[in-house]
């Protein structure tokens, strides 16, 4: 038991020695560029909101938000209240005139379809985002496969 406690302490002591040794060495990986003191905000861009739906791009992908969920008093989702289901739950989206949340999220951890909305699915901004209209950041080639087999 002492042995290995020696042991150990040696190879702190090492390591010790060669963090301290090594620590003039180091660079950055961008080099001698300084980081700038402080960067610009980003633009701010206006919503992106259609009449209906937007497409989708992919199969499987989860619907975008078609309206604005700036007004954080209604679109609050926390553990007591989900804006988004005020008008997307089962019982109100008829009178709303709103899309229903998919039946999908509703079905339990048994695999039973439930009255209310799974709660692993509950937080909805997770998967479903607003768009903004707004110039990609990057080129981008990417082609959907929405139609296609």
């Amino acid at each position: 038991m002492k042995r290995i406690a020696i042991i150990a302490l040696a190879g702190l002591v090492a390591a010790a020695f060669a963090a301290s040794a090594g620590a003039d060495s180091v660079t950055s990986l961008r080099g001698a560029t300084d980081i700038p003191a402080a960067n610009p905000a980003p633009a701010e861009h206006e919503p992106k909101t259609v009449r209906g739906k937007f497409e989708r791009t992919f199969k499987e992908q989860p619907p975008l938000v078609a309206h604005t969920i700036d007004d954080a008093r209604k679109y609050k989702i926390n553990l007591r209240q989900n804006g988004c289901l005020d008008c997307h739950d089962k019982a109100n989206y008829e009178e709303e005139k709103a899309p229903m949340v998919s039946k999908t999220h509703y079905i339990g951890a048994d695999g039973k379809e439930k009255e209310e909305i799974n709660k692993g699915r509950y937080f909805c901004t997770q998967c479903h985002v607003p768009q903004m209209q707004a110039e990609p950041l990057v080129n981008n080639t990417f082609v959907g496969n929405v139609g296609t087999k």
